[in-house]
């Protein structure tokens, strides 16, 4: 009998090469096969007649084999081979190119159902390369899998049911118990992966599809739930002295209700008996960094050095100043360290950071160098979290015993997204913007108002005020565009702003850029030397310049509505009322919709609840979140009411079984390793 670790490549039929070719679509074992779900499924039960049928459409056709052509040469080397085909109604040319066996594979009188793309003319159709069965099979459904070169979807069809046959019972050990399943109705292991690879009916691949999401959520549930609960166990940097009144009576100005609460939970977290482990969520410029400059506060009036990561040099440099600000007054030293800090200077700054002298280091993932060595460190902060992931977050933590732990973003995540996210994290919300900060006043426009717009931009220049503006490429041609449309930012400052606003000193950011580069074009800017600032997304997070008061987004509709969001907050930072203008061309229902939302939403967690629900998680998950398992069933908006059913019963079955210690929990304990291995996350048993 097969196990689930068995490898493919001593399957019947696939030998060495097949498997290499496998390995491509991430099927090296027998277990991986048969959860290599199908991405959708052909329903021959309703097939439609030959002139009832849509064109350029995918479809099913009935239609009987009335007779064969010969193959016939055509240039480029191919050979043509048709079948003629209909019924009552109309006639269907079925071609196949370099395909003799598919043309035989069709018998004369016979019927098929044929699946494909219908074109041709009235009365005289075709489909080429359809794929068929004979019609009265007893397999309404085939199931469609994704395919590479000298893989495709039949042949993986054929492997799926030849391993499905071929598993044993241990194999088969559901990691989801039978009181769990009756409670949700859900199918068991064996019968759901038959109804997911060979379903009967679409309501039984619905079926099977609900409780694969549902076994893919609580199994991640599970797994973060019981990091969080042993993260928990640790002991922390154990501080007594945990009052923020000090540092708040050193601002110069009051703190926010909400900044005030946040910084109350890190004391609290602080002086408990385990490491804190903490998001902090906030709208743009809502003061997250205030809340991690009071807890470095605290931890260096404990005898603990902090450290802040960022992801660029940019936002890096501009927490350190920031830094030094609020904490410089306390006499608290703040070092910088990013790999732009080299030779002689880096080595002092090494040397200060492990005698304890730097008591706050702000860095890039350099901070991560084995190199750096920290004296006391107990508090450590990642921000913009979205930029990194679990493991690089652990790597930070991993730089003391146990360090309490923030992780701060800009970006606000639905409920649903925060649960998969970060299970394992405790969460402080800044609902409250700092007082003096002006609402932005979001517009949409087209490019035939680009001239208007420069006028407008003109004048708010000549004002005194500055101007950022986005464009989603560095070069031309760096993506296809036919017909010219996407701005790239390099020829975009000279042919568009330089033209439209002569005279006015125009500078140019990306990020190909080199560091000391971007720094100085930055610092320019923020100094006032230059007027518009032309730019990629490098600009997304954390660049703060107060004088800003224009956000222009040339093809807006290129971004995600948190993007643009994100976008937007970079102006509106000071006194001055701020503008973002939204450009773009497209005459789309979907692109007019979304636009005019953030037109009028300045609510920073509805914009990202919308793009959660019409564009998918993407901008929360994609490659920055290493170390959590890829969701391949799930879907984050379409079963969010899963996703909090999937937590309330992990936290249940943790509460009667905190370590999975039960002899039936076994299949559990095992797709959890399996889950978290394949993602090369931390382990969860």
């Amino acid at each position: 009998m097969l196990g689930l670790g068995d490898r493919v490549q001593y399957l019947k039929g696939v030998g060495e090469k097949r498997a290499a070719q496998l390995a491509k679509l991430g099927i090296v074992t027998v277990g991986d096969l048969v959860r290599f779900y199908p991405r959708d499924y052909i329903d021959y039960s309703d097939p439609c007649g030959v002139l009832e049928a849509p064109y350029e459409t995918p479809c099913v056709v009935r239609a009987t084999v009335f007779g064969k052509q010969p193959g016939v040469r055509v240039s480029g080397g191919r050979t043509i081979y048709r079948v003629n085909a209909g019924d009552d109604g109309g006639s269907l040319i079925i071609t196949f190119f370099n395909s003799p066996w598919a043309a035989d594979r069709l018998e004369e009188g016979r019927d098929y159902l044929f699946y494909g793309r219908v074109g041709g003319g009235f009365g005289r159709r075709e489909m080429i390369s359809p794929v068929f069965i004979a019609a009265g099979s007893d397999r309404p459904m085939t199931a469609i899998y994704h395919q590479t070169q000298g893989i495709n979807s039949g042949y993986l069809a054929k492997l799926v049911a030849a391993a499905l046959d071929g598993l044993g019972e241990e194999a088969l050990a559901d990691p989801l118990d039978e009181p769990l399943r009756a409670r949700w109705r859900l199918p068991g292991l064996a019968q759901a992966l038959r109804m997911i690879h060979q379903p009967a009916s679409r309501q039984q691949a619905k079926q099977a599809r609900r409780r694969f999401a549902f076994e893919e959520l609580f199994c991640l549930e599970v797994g973060m739930k019981l990091l969080r609960s042993r993260s928990r166990r640790s002991a922390g940097a154990p501080m007594t002295r945990c009052d923020a009144a000090p540092f708040f009576a050193a601002l110069p100005f009051s703190p926010t209700g909400a900044q005030r609460r946040a910084v109350e939970q890190l004391a609290a977290d602080f002086c408990g008996t385990a490491p804190m482990n903490r998001l902090l969520q906030g709208d743009v410029g809502s003061g997250k960094t205030l809340v991690a400059a009071a807890g470095m506060a605290m931890a260096a009036e404990n005898g603990y050095q902090s450290v802040l990561m960022a992801p660029t040099e940019i936002l890096a440099a501009q927490h350190a100043a920031t830094l030094d600000k609020l904490l410089g007054p306390l006499g608290i030293r703040v070092a910088l360290l990013t790999g732009s800090v080299k030779g002689k200077a880096r080595k002092t700054l090494l040397t200060a950071v492990a005698a304890g002298e730097a008591q706050v280091v702000v860095g890039t993932h350099a901070v991560l160098g084995e190199a750096v060595q920290f004296a006391r460190l107990g508090f450590a902060v990642v921000d913009e979290q979205h930029r990194f992931g679990v493991r690089q977050r652990g790597l930070l933590a991993g730089k003391a015993e146990n360090p309490h732990l923030l992780v701060m973003s800009a970006t606000p995540i639905p409920r649903t997204l925060s649960l998969l996210l970060f299970g394992e994290l405790d969460v402080s919300i800044l609902d409250e913007l700092p007082p003096g900060r002006t609402p932005v006043r979001t517009i949409a426009v087209g490019s035939a108002l680009r001239g208007r717009m420069y006028g407008f931009l003109e004048k708010q220049i000549a004002a005194g005020r500055q101007v950022f503006v986005v464009c989603p490429l560095i070069e031309q041609g760096e993506e296809p565009d036919p017909a010219g449309e996407l701005q790239a930012v390099t020829a975009y400052k000279e042919t568009v702003a330089a033209r439209l606003l002569p005279g006015r000193r125009i500078g140019l950011l990306h990020g190909r850029m080199k560091p000391a580069e971007k720094e100085e074009v930055m610092r320019r800017f923020a100094a006032g030397e230059i007027d518009l600032l032309c730019s990629t997304t490098v600009v997304e997070v954390g660049v703060d310049v107060p004088n800003a008061s224009v956000m222009v987004i040339e093809n807006a509709e290129r971004y995600g509505l948190s993007a643009l969001h994100q976008l937007r907050g970079r102006v509106g930072r000071g006194a001055a009322e701020s503008f973002c203008i939204l450009v773009s061309d497209k005459d789309n229902e979907a692109v007019r919709e979304r636009l005019a939302f953030l037109c009028h939403t300045a609510d920073g967690f509805a914009v990202a609840q919308y793009d959660l629900e019409h564009r998918g998680p993407g901008d929360f998950f994609g490659k920055r979140q290493h170390g959590l398992p890829t969701l391949r069933v799930a879907d984050a908006a379409a079963d969010a009411a899963m996703i909090e059913t999937a937590a309330a019963e992990a936290g249940a079955l943790l509460e009667k079984d905190p370590e999975l210690a039960a002899p039936e929990r076994a299949p559990l304990r095992d797709a959890l390793a399996r889950l978290f291995d394949a993602a090369g996350g931390t382990a969860v048993n």
